[in-house]
C-alpha cells in the first residue's frame, strides 16, 4: 500500500529517487519494475508497480473496441505506458514525452494513492489541492462501495 505525499526533485536525466520507505516493497511485490503513464483527467504521472498496472491493462484490453470513450481511454493509458525499473540507486527514469505532458522539472510531489503513485509538478499539486480544498461544491451522491465508509 502506497500513502502519503513526498516532495522530490528530478535530476538532469529526468530520473525520480523512489523514497526509501517504498523501494523493499516495490523490489519484493514487482522487483522494481514499473509502469508508468500519464493519467486520464489530470496533468500528472501514474505509477504503477508491474503486476498491478498488467491487472489494469487486461481490463482495459478488454473493454469493447467499438466504443468510443473505451478507444479513448486505451489510447491514453496503454498508448502512454513505458516500462521502467529500480536502478541500483533506487531511481526510475521518466521517459521525456511524459514529463512533458505533466509539465516536470526539477521539484515534483509523488503521492501514494494505495496500488499506485501519483507524479506532479510541485506548484501544480499545490494549486490543485487548494481548489480542492477550498471547493465546498456538492459532488453528488457517493459512489455505492464507499456510503459504508466512516472516516
Amino acid at each position: 500500500m502506497f500513502r502519503g505525499v513526498n516532495s522530490l526533485n528530478l535530476d538532469a536525466k529526468g530520473r525520480l529517487a523512489i523514497p526509501t520507505r517504498y523501494r523493499d516493497g516495490l523490489l519484493r511485490q514487482s522487483d522494481g519494475k514499473m509502469v508508468v503513464t500519464i493519467n486520464n483527467a489530470e496533468r500528472c504521472l501514474w505509477l504503477y508497480p508491474l503486476a498491478d498496472w498488467e491487472e489494469i491493462e487486461r481490463k482495459l484490453v478488454n473493454l469493447p473496441s467499438l466504443d468510443p470513450a473505451a478507444q479513448r481511454l486505451k489510447r491514453i493509458l496503454i498508448g502512454h505506458a513505458n516500462d521502467c525499473d529500480l536502478d541500483a540507486a533506487g531511481r526510475v527514469l521518466l521517459p521525456a514525452p511524459l514529463r512533458e505532458f505533466a509539465n516536470l522539472d526539477k521539484r515534483v510531489v509523488m503521492i501514494g494513492q494505495g496500488n499506485k503513485f501519483e507524479i506532479w509538478n510541485e506548484q501544480l499539486w499545490n494549486d490543485r489541492r487548494e481548489q480542492w480544498l477550498a471547493d465546498d461544491s456538492d459532488l453528488g451522491p457517493l459512489p455505492v462501495e464507499m456510503e459504508s465508509l466512516s472516516l
